[in-house]
C-alpha cells in the first residue's frame, strides 16, 4: 500500500468533521459591546446613498443584519421577512439595516426586489464592517454570516442573534427592541 492512501481515511474524517461544524460567525459582538460606527455605501429602491451608522443612531435604534449573499434562498427569505416587518420597526423608532459584502450594483437590485424598497442594504466589499463585527462565517470567512444586532442610540449592542436559519431573525430583534422600549419610556 503507498504510504499516503494510509492517510486518506484520515483526511476524509477530518474534512467530515469539519464540513459538520456550524458555518456560524468565529465570534460575534456581545450585549453591552460599543457599536462599532461606519459608514459606506447603501442602496434603498435600487438608488446609492451613504449610509452613517452614527448618523442613523441620532434618529433611535438600529437593526442591522448581515447576510451571507444576496438572492440565494435564506438571504432573499430573511429581507422578504424584514420588509413584511418594516412598518412596525418604524413605529418602536428603528431603522433597519442589512448589509453583506455583495457589490453596490447587485444590492440595488436586491433592494428593489427582494428588501421591496423598504429598506436599505450596505456595500461591504473589503469586509470591514464585517470584521468590526466578528460576522465573518466560520469555514466561509469571504463571506458575512447571518447575525442580527439591536443597536441603541447610545451605540450599545443589546441583542446579538446568529443563525444560518432566517426565520427568527426578525422576531427576536423586534421581541429586543420592544424590552429595550418599554424600559426607557
Amino acid at each position: 500500500m503507498r504510504p499516503y492512501l494510509a492517510t486518506l481515511p484520515a483526511v476524509a474524517a477530518l474534512f467530515l468533521a469539519l464540513s459538520a461544524l456550524p458555518t456560524t460567525a468565529l465570534a460575534v459582538l456581545k450585549p453591552g459591546d460599543t457599536a462599532p460606527d461606519f459608514t459606506t455605501q447603501a442602496s434603498m429602491g435600487g438608488q446609492v446613498t451613504s449610509f452613517s451608522l452614527d448618523a442613523t443612531l441620532k434618529k433611535g435604534p438600529v437593526v442591522l443584519y448581515f447576510f451571507p449573499a444576496a438572492f440565494t434562498s435564506g438571504c432573499t427569505i430573511e429581507a422578504h421577512l424584514f420588509a413584511d416587518a418594516i412598518d412596525r420597526y418604524k413605529e418602536l423608532g428603528a431603522t433597519v439595516i442589512g448589509v453583506s459584502n455583495d457589490d453596490i450594483d447587485t444590492l440595488n437590485r436586491f433592494s428593489l426586489s427582494e428588501c421591496r424598497s423598504k429598506f436599505a442594504v450596505a456595500a461591504d466589499t473589503d469586509k470591514k464592517i464585517i470584521k468590526a463585527y466578528d460576522a465573518a462565517m466560520l469555514l466561509m470567512p469571504s463571506h458575512a454570516s447571518r447575525v442580527s444586532y439591536v443597536i441603541t442610540p447610545d451605540h450599545k449592542v443589546i441583542y446579538e442573534y446568529s443563525s444560518l436559519n432566517p426565520d427568527q431573525h426578525v422576531a427576536n430583534t423586534m421581541k429586543a427592541l420592544e424590552q429595550w422600549k418599554a424600559k426607557t419610556r
